[in-house]
C-alpha cells in the first residue's frame, strides 16, 4: 500500500519548490490550542518571550516560576511553526549528561502525576509507552551499554534484551538482523498541543501574560558604555518596552535576530514522518530508534508515525516565509524513501498498511545538532533559544529552565556550554558556507555513532595559522575546534600526508563521495571503543615531551589585552586567584559565576603599561575551544560592573607555541638571550626576549607538568620561531607534538579541562583547587563567587573530583559509573591512557548526600563499570605523575 502511495504521489513533487500547502494542516495527528492568548499588550515588561512553541512556554513558566514579570508574544495561536506537527518524541539517555539532565527535567514536568499537573489539574498529553534502541551490531551495541552504564549514575532503568526477547516485547518487529536492543520503561512520547495547553495555563497562573495574533516588527536598541543593549519590542500593536527578549521562534530565528543585529547560525530544512492507517498488534508498544538504519518509528494511536534522518534532506538555505504559521509542505517521496524503506525493513507490516497522513513542516538545524541558548555578545539583553533539531519538545523543559537561570542568574544551573549560543566562533556564524554544510552533516549523522574524538568532514581548513602547511607536511592529522584547525597527532608513517578536501556532501546532491580520500581514512580508524591503531604514536609524543622536549602549536588560544583605569580592580573581581604580582607576572586562575562555578579557566599576565596612555594592562590567553564564550564573560562582567577598561580581541594576531620537557631550557637557552634559570625566570613569570628576528613573550608554564616555556610570538613570526626552536633541538630530540599527547599528560598529571571536570556547575573547592582560591579569600578582596565559596566552605563539599587509576587494560571513553563498595556515587567526566603511569586514567566526581570527607572519598573500595563490565579502581586525591611538582622546577 505504501509502496502504491510513494508512486501516486511523486508527480507533485514540484510543488515541494514553490509553496507551502496549508491547507494540509489537518493532516497532523494532533489537535490545535483554542485561542487563550490576551488581546492587547503591555506596555513594559521585565522579559519578553517571542514565539509560542513549546520552548517559549516552556520559558515563560520558568520565568513565572523565579517572579518575573514577562510577557510571551505569537504571532498567530500558540504551537504555530513547529510544535504542532512535532513527532514528540521524549528519551530518558543522551550520550552526555547535559541532554540527559534536560531531559530529566521535562519528564519531571509532563508525567503522570508530574510538576504541571500538580499545578494546573491538567494531564500533559504524555504516553509513557517507553522506547527501544535497536542494534544492528556489536560496536552500536556497545554504544548502548555505554548509555545503560550511564543510565545507573542518572538513575535511569533500562534493560538489555536479546534478539528473541526483544520479539517478545515488539512482536511485529523483524529481529533476525539485529544484534541486541536496550529497553528505556521511562521513555514515551508527548502530544505538543496538550503539553503547550497545560503549559501555558501553568504559565498564566505564574503571573504570564500571553498574547497571540501579535507580530514583532523590531527590537530596539540603544548604545551605552560601548555596548549596544535592548530597550523595547516594536509589535503591530505598539512598543513594549524592556531590556531583555527570548528568541524562542525557532526556524525563524534569523528573521528576529536580523532586527537585533545578532548572527542566528542555524538552517531550516522540510524535515517529515508518515503517519499509518491502525496497524493490529502495535497497541502499547514502545517507540523504537534503529540508530544504524536512521530512523525512528513512534506510537501514534493504533499506529505507527515513521521518519528518520535521510542523507539527502531538503535544506532550505534561504529560510521559511514569514508568514507561515500551519503551513505544510508537499511531502518529496525521493527524498523520504531512504526512511520509508528502512522503516519496512525494521517493522515489514507496514509495507502492507495504509497511510493516513503525511507530514512534512519546517524544522530548524544547526552546526553541530545542538540548540542555540544565550545571550548574545553583539546585543546585550538579546537571548536565543532557538534551533533546537527537530528535539524541541523533549528538551523545552529542561532548556526553558536554563534560558530563565540566564536570563535572571546570568549563569545555569547545569553545565551548557554544548547550548551556549557563543560555542561558535564568529568568524564561523557569519561564513554561510559553514553553516549550512555543517548543518548538513550534523544531520546526517545524527544517529551515527558518539566517538569521543568524531572529527568533521564539512567546511575544514576555514581557520589556519601560518604553521599550518607545515606541520601537515610532516604528518599532522588535524582537529578543528571552533573552526580553527588545530594539531591532533603526527602519523610517522610515509605517506601521512593528511589534506582536508572540499566538502562531498556524504554523495549527495549530485556529489560524488570522495576517493583515496586520506584524512577521512584516518578519521575512520578513530571511530573505535577500542584503542585506536595509533595508539602508539600518541604515545611516543608523550614520552619524548617526558623524556626530552616536545613542541606543541597553540596558537588557537584566544589571546586578548585588557587595559584601563579599572583594569586591575575588574581582574580583581573577575579572577578567583590572587593577580597581585605586578608587571612580570602571570597567574593560572578561574573566572567563577554568582554560584562558585568555573566559567573560564585561563591564564592572566601582568604586562608593560599601555604605551598610549602609561594605564595598567593585561594579557589573557584562553583555551581556544572556549575562548569566544570566555571573551563574552568578561565583556559581560566588566559592563555589568561599570568598570572603565577595554578588553580587545587579538586572537588572529599572535602564534602560541609551548615548549615542554627536561631538554627544554637548553634548546631555548641557545637561541635567546634571556637568563632562564629558576631565579631570574621562576615559575608563573614571563619576559620579552628576540628569537629568530622576532619579539616573543616567554611565559614559564605548563600545561603537561614539564619544565617549560609558552612562546607567545606576532603571526608573522610564527614560522621562523617555529623552525628555529626545531633546528635548535635536533641535538636534543625534540618532536612535533599533538593534542591526543597533551590528553594525556595533563590527565595524569592532574590538570584540568574546562567543560570536562571543571565547568560552571562545579567549584574549585569540589575540583580539588581549594589552592586556587585560598589566599585571595584570607583577603577582603572581592570578586564574583566570593560569597559561594564561602558559604561552602563552612557548609562543606557534597561532591569531589577524584583521580581513578584503572589498571585493566581496558580503555575508558567517559560516562562510566564509579562505585564505591558497590553504590554508584559518581561517573567519569573524564578520561585518558597515561603512558608514563602505565594504565587508565580517569577523572570524576563521587557524591554523597550530606557531607564528603576526605576520610570518606579514601575508605571506600572503588569500581569503574564500563559498557557492562566493572574493573578495581584505585582512589586518589592527587596527581598519579609527580605529584610532588618536581618536574615543573626543573628538578629531575
Amino acid at each position: 500500500m505504501i509502496r502504491a502511495l510513494q508512486r501516486g504521489l511523486s508527480q507533485h513533487q514540484c510543488l515541494r519548490h514553490t509553496k507551502y500547502l496549508s491547507d494540509l494542516a489537518g493532516d497532523v495527528p494532533h489537535s490545535r490550542i483554542e485561542d487563550v492568548g490576551l488581546a492587547d499588550i503591555p506596555s513594559q515588561a521585565d522579559v519578553v518571550v517571542i514565539g509560542g512553541g513549546s520552548i517559549g512556554n516552556s520559558t515563560l513558566y520558568h520565568l513565572g516560576k523565579m517572579g518575573v514579570k514577562a510577557v510571551l508574544l505569537e504571532k498567530d495561536q500558540l504551537t504555530a511553526g513547529t510544535t504542532w506537527h512535532s513527532a514528540g518524541l521524549v528519551w530518558s539517555l543522551r550520550p552526555n549528561d547535559t541532554d540527559s539532565s534536560v531531559l530529566a527535567h521535562t519528564l519531571d514536568l509532563v508525567k503522570s502525576g508530574g510538576e504541571i499537573e500538580q499545578l494546573t489539574g491538567m494531564d500533559c498529553g504524555f504516553n509513557n509507552n517507553g522506547g527501544l534502541f535497536v542494534a544492528n551490531n556489536k560496536e552500536r551495541f556497545d554504544e548502548y551499554k555505554r548509555l545503560k552504564t550511564f543510565g545507573k549514575y542518572l538513575g535511569v532503568e533500562t534493560y538489555v534484551l536479546s534478539p528473541s526477547e526483544t520479539k517478545d516485547l515488539y512482536p511485529l518487529m523483524n529481529v533476525d538482523d539485529i544484534y541486541a536492543t536496550l529497553y528505556s520503561p521511562a521513555d514515551g512520547c508527548l502530544d505538543p498541543s496538550t503539553y503547550v495547553s497545560a503549559l501555558s495555563k501553568a504559565c498564566q497562573m505564574l503571573g504570564g501574560q500571553i498574547v497571540t495574533n501579535t507580530s514583532v516588527t523590531g527590537i530596539e536598541t540603544e548604545t551605552s558604555r560601548g555596548r549596544r543593549r535592548v530597550t523595547g519590542v516594536q509589535t503591530n500593536k505598539g512598543l513594549i518596552k524592556t531590556e531583555k527578549v527570548v528568541n524562542c521562534t525557532g526556524a525563524w530565528g534569523p528573521y528576529i535576530s536580523e532586527m537585533a543585529g545578532v548572527d542566528c547560525p542555524l538552517v531550516p530544512f522540510r524535515h517529515a514522518y508518515v503517519v499509518t492507517e491502525n496497524i493490529p498488534g502495535i497497541e502499547n508498544m514502545p517507540n523504537v530508534r534503529d540508530h544504524d538504519l536512521s530512523v525512528y518509528l513512534r506510537l501514534q494511536g493504533n499506529g505507527l508515525s515513521i521518519g528518520g534522518y535521510e542523507p539527502h534532506p531538503d535544506l532550505l538555505p534561504d529560510g521559511v516565509a514569514k508568514d507561515f504559521a500551519f503551513g505544510l509542505y508537499e511531502l518529496d517521496w525521493d527524498t523520504f524513501a531512504f526512511n520509508i524503506e528502512h522503516c519496512m525493513k525494521r517493522v515489514p507490516v507496514i509495507e502492507e498498511t495504509g497511510l493516513k497522513s503525511t507530514v512534512c513542516g519546517p524544522e530548524s538545524f544547526t552546526p553541530d545538532h545542538k540548540p542555540l541558548l544565550g545571550e548574545a555578545t553583539d546585543c546585550r539583553g538579546f537571548f536565543q533559544g532557538c534551533g533546537f533539531n527537530s528535539s524541541g519538545i523533549m528538551l523545552a523543559g529542561g532548556c526553558g529552565r536554563e534560558l530563565a537561570n540566564m536570563v535572571v542568574e546570568g549563569t545555569t544551573s547545569i553545565d551548557m556550554f554544548g547550548y551556549d549560543v557563543n560555542r561558535y566562533h564568529p568568524d564561523c556564524t557569519k561564513n554561510k558556507a559553514w553553516i549550512l554544510e555543517r548543518s548538513h552533516e550534523a544531520y546526517v549523522k545524527n544517529y551515527a555513532m558518539v566517538f569521543i574524538h568524531d572529527e568533521n568532514l564539512a567546511k575544514r581548513d576555514m581557520r589556519i595559522d601560518p604553521l599550518h602547511e607545515t606541520l601537515l607536511s610532516k604528518g599532522c592529522v588535524f582537529q578543528q575546534r571552533q573552526g580553527f584547525e588545530r594539531p591532533g597527532y603526527f602519523a610517522t608513517h610515509k605517506d601521512a600526508v593528511n589534506e582536508k578536501m572540499e566538502y562531498d556532501w556524504y554523495g549527495s546532491y549530485g556529489n560524488e563521495v570522495h576517493a583515496n580520500y586520506a584524512y577521512r581514512d584516518r578519521l575512520d580508524e578513530e571511530y573505535t571503543f577500542g584503542y585506536p591503531p595509533h595508539f602508539d604514536v600518541i604515545g611516543a609524543e608523550s614520552d619524548a615531551c617526558r623524556e626530552r622536549a616536545a613542541l606543541f602549536n597553540m596558537s588557537y588560544f584566544g589571546k586578548f589585552f585588557l587595559s584601563g583605569p579599572d583594569a586591575q580592580a575588574a581582574v580583581d573581581y573577575l579572577c578567583c586567584s590572587n593577580i597581585n604580582k605586578g608587571p612580570g607576572g602571570t597567574v593560572y586562575t578561574n573566572m567563577l559565576n554568582k554560584n562558585g562555578g568555573s566559567e573560564t579557566d585561563l591564564t592572566v599576565s601582568h604586562i608593560e603599561p599601555c604605551p598610549e596612555t602609561g594605564l595598567d594592562r593585561f594579557y589573557i590567553a584562553a583555551g581556544g575551544g572556549s575562548s569566544n564564550r570566555d571573551k563574552a564573560h568578561i565583556m559581560n562582567v566588566i559592563d555589568d560592573k561599570g568598570f572603565d577598561c577595554t578588553l580587545v580581541d587579538h586572537s588572529a594576531d599572535y602564534g602560541m607555541l609551548s615548549l615542554q620537557g627536561p631538554k627544554s631550557r637548553e634548546i631555548l637557552g641557545s637561541i635567546c638571550d634571556a637568563d632562564l634559570s629558576n631565579e631570574a625566570f621562576p615559575f608563573s613569570s614571563h619576559r620579552l626576549t628576540n628569537i629568530a628576528g622576532h619579539e616573543v613573550r616567554l611565559m614559564r608554564l605548563t600545561f603537561v607538568g614539564e619544565l617549560g616555556w609558552e612562546l607567545h610570538i606576532p603571526s608573522e613570526g610564527l614560522v621562523d620561531v617555529y623552525n628555529t626552536v626545531m633546528e635548535a633541538g635536533k641535538a636534543h630530540g625534540i618532536v612535533d607534538g599533538g593534542y591526543r599527547a597533551i590528553d594525556s599528560l595533563s590527565s595524569e598529571k592532574g590538570y584540568k579541562h574546562w567543560h570536562e571536570d571543571v565547568r560552571p556547575d562545579t567549584t574549585p573547592l569540589e575540583a580539588g583547587m581549594a589552592w586556587l582560591v585560598n589566599a585571595k579569600l584570607k583577603t577582603d578582596v572581592d570578586f564574583l563567587g566570593r560569597d559561594a565559596l564561602l558559604a561552602q566552605k563552612k557548609s562543606g563539599i557534597k561532591k569531589r573530583l577524584v583521580c581513578l587509576k584503572v589498571k585493566s587494560p581496558v580503555p575508558l571513553v567517559t560516562l562510566e559509573a564509579i562505585s564505591r563498595d558497590g553504590d554508584v556515587v559518581g561517573w567519569v567526566c573524564r578520561t585518558a591512557y597515561g603512558y608514563s603511569v602505565g594504565c587508565n586514567v580517569a577523572w570524576g566526581y563521587v557524591e554523597h548526600p550530606e557531607k564528603i570527607s576526605l576520610d570518606w572519598v579514601k575508605s571506600g573500595k572503588y569500581q569503574v563499570e564500563c559498557m557492562g563490565e566493572v574493573y578495581d579502581a584505585e582512589v586518589s586525591l592527587a596527581a598519579p605523575f609527580d605529584p610532588k611538582n618536581l618536574r615543573v622546577k626543573g628538578i629531575y
